[in-house]
């Protein structure tokens, strides 16, 4: 035969307190307390930083991969220009940047980033 302390730890696990008890709102607050007090460190949560990688290029020029949320928000006629500030800032160079090209999945639904060829 079960005893309280089984029943009551089944019934916490099962929630199975109605709306309005005590037992209901401690279990609330346990869950909240959980979500806002937990540090972040502890799942490994970082902010992600948007990326520009230099990829080796052909004929003098340079090759970059470029997160898209780097250029999101900038009208098509305005990357090249957007880009090549953020490339100056980035690198420290002044690039003339000859083309930008979008790079989707598979499936051409999601924009996975762009490739920038640029000419020092």
């Amino acid at each position: 035969m079960p005893n309280a302390f089984t029943n009551g730890l089944k019934r916490f696990v099962l929630w199975d307190y109605a709306r309005a008890t005590w037992q209901y709102d401690v279990m609330v607050a346990i869950i909240l307390a959980f979500i806002f007090l937990t540090p972040r460190e502890l799942f490994r949560d970082q902010p992600r930083i948007p990326r520009i990688a230099m990829l080796p290029a052909e004929r003098g020029g340079n090759m970059y991969w470029i997160d898209p949320e780097l250029l999101s928000g900038i009208p098509e006629n305005q990357r090249m220009a957007r880009l090549a500030e953020i490339l100056k800032v980035r690198t420290g160079q002044q690039q003339a940047v000859l083309r930008v090209q979008p790079i989707y999945d598979d499936t051409e639904d999601e924009l996975k980033g762009y490739m920038a060829f640029t000419k020092p």
